[in-house]
């Protein structure tokens, strides 16, 4: 919960601490690290301790983590704005500077995990172990044991799942590993895995789709809020109501086709193949759904490029405007966005109050046609109207590939042998996470940086950006996006083909006559003449 809360919040994150989008990305990579870490964590030694009460501590660890993310805003010093407008800021929760109580998500989802790790405390301190684990390790010892020989007739009717090769398996399997002889086993199993073909594909079509997920999830806020110009709350409300829900009703749809339908591998490689494909149909259009940049004075729309003195309007040369100060205003007239009322060459402010809220506006400006008013914060998106089809288009694709969870998961589960099942499916969330979702946020927030075209500077270092290239940062965050589902879809074609190529070699080996085979039935049809002619 903590987690899902630092992703969504990552904007106001960056704003809050003057932080670029790939130091964000960082700070999600870190988050999945520790995530990592945790469940490596209670997975081990929960199948060694059977105490529920440790569970509740974890959890209430985990609730002191929320806490502590909430400690830089009190400690902190307060969010600096322009001070040079007359009158001082008023902010609304479409200005792009807004902050709003960012700390308050992680304090209501740390008294949530508190609530959840109350019922714990209840269990008995240790549990008791079941019945059926203690039968598997009595027969593991008992096969261990070496056998009292009987004869030569008790040896020659000796079951062959009682040989010796089948006495070290299950010896091996009874006892539990310890940290050291599974690290030691651990690279033979994984070399092993990763060998078998139908395995490795699918898991790099799983990182794909991981990675397409993860910048979604960390980035998508603050992409409509750029680029459709939406509230925060508003942004995160549409990714809680239309993406995540149609996300899971997609695994559900997944898995009842896998059930209903009964399934093959050729059929759920089949069925992967579609959906990856569609989603990819659907994700063209985004290209086209969005808006280019307003112009902003003394701002050339090209990534990398700072604004002098000299690109500003002549108007405000006497005005001695600070560089470093963002207040912006917004001339609706000419669609024209000036970084703070200095750089429009206001004199004057005004504060029109409201039952709802009050709108500041400032007067005698002498780079405004007419002296002004203009309104305070920035201009509005063009294309504001785009946002529920844009948000309808993304969620419908994300329901499309979570439609190929569990026919992938199907996939491993038969494609790798069954001693090797149980391992198989956690390199497979390894993997994941190590080559999606830590990566994945460092790569999309580096490419959001690059669409960049006015950087806030803070004690000499470059920190938060203000402006964006939208035509480039929508190219190049749906390109990510549709680069993923690229390397998806061509994964689960190579899985069908491979598929295919195995369903053929065994019908051909079914239809090829066995020799010994034929000589059977050739003398079973000898033995059945003489009984038909005496009919």
């Amino acid at each position: 919960m903590i987690s899902g809360y630092l992703k969504s919040s990552i904007s106001t994150v960056e704003k809050r601490f003057g932080l670029s989008s790939q130091t964000s990305g960082l700070l999600a990579a870190f988050n999945e690290v520790g995530n990592t870490a945790l469940i490596v964590f209670v997975s081990y030694f929960g199948s060694r301790v059977h105490r529920p009460r440790l569970i509740g501590c974890g959890a209430i660890l985990v609730t002191l983590a929320g806490i502590l993310m909430t400690v830089p805003h009190f400690i902190s010093e307060p969010y600096r704005y322009d001070r040079t407008s007359p009158g001082g800021i008023n902010l609304t929760s479409k200005d792009p500077r807004w902050v709003g109580a960012w700390w308050l998500g992680f304090l209501i989802s740390a008294g949530a995990v508190a609530l959840a790790a109350i019922p714990y405390f209840f269990f008995p301190k240790e549990m008791p172990k079941e019945k059926q684990e203690l039968r598997f390790r009595r027969k593991g010892l008992a096969v261990s044991d070496p056998p009292v020989s009987k004869g030569e007739d008790s040896s020659s009717e000796q079951n062959p799942a009682d040989s010796p090769e089948k006495k070290d398996n299950l010896a091996q399997i009874a006892p539990d590993l310890t940290v050291i002889q599974f690290i030691k086993v651990f690279p033979r199993v994984l070399l092993r895995t990763l060998r078998h073909p139908i395995f490795l594909l699918v898991v790099l079509s799983q990182v794909c789709m991981s990675s397409m997920a993860a910048g979604m999830a960390t980035f998508l806020p603050k992409f409509l809020e750029r680029q459709f110009s939406v509230t925060a709350s508003y942004a995160n409300l549409l990714i809680g109501c239309l993406t995540i829900p149609l996300a899971i009703v997609g695994i559900v749809v997944g898995g009842i086709l896998v059930k209903r339908l009964r399934l093959g591998p050729v059929h759920c490689g089949t069925l992967c193949l579609l959906s990856a494909l569609c989603c990819l149909v659907l994700s063209t259009p985004l290209f086209f759904m969005g808006c280019s940049s307003h112009q902003i004075a003394g701002i050339s729309h090209q990534p990398g490029a700072q604004p002098g003195l000299e690109l500003f309007p002549g108007c405000m040369e006497s005005c001695s405007c600070p560089s470093d100060d963002f207040n912006p205003v917004c001339d609706s007239s000419s669609r024209v966005e000036y970084i703070t009322p200095c750089h429009a060459g206001c004199r004057s402010r005004v504060v029109q109050e409201a039952p709802d809220k009050s709108q500041v506006f400032y007067t005698n400006c002498s780079c405004v046609a007419g002296g002004g008013p203009v309104p305070a914060g920035s201009c509005d998106s063009a294309c504001g109207h785009l946002v529920l089809p844009f948000m309808i288009l993304v969620s419908l694709g994300a329901a499309l590939a979570s439609v190929t969870h569990t026919p992938s998961f199907m996939l491993i589960l038969r494609g790798v042998k069954k001693e090797d099942k149980t391992l198989a499916v956690g390199i497979q969330f390894m993997l994941m996470r190590v080559l999606a979702w830590m990566p994945s946020p460092v790569i999309h927030g580096s490419a959001i940086d690059t669409t960049c075209v006015y950087w806030a500077h803070s004690c000499g270092r470059q920190a938060v950006c203000h402006y964006y290239d939208h035509d480039l940062l929508r190219n190049r965050f749906i390109g990510l996006q549709f680069f993923f589902k690229t390397g998806s879809l061509a994964c689960f074609a190579l899985i069908l083909a491979i598929l295919r190529q195995q369903d053929k070699e065994e019908r051909t080996k079914a239809t090829i006559p066995n020799p010994g085979l034929q000589q059977q039935l050739l003398a079973s049809e000898a033995k059945k003449e003489p009984e038909e002619s005496r009919v």
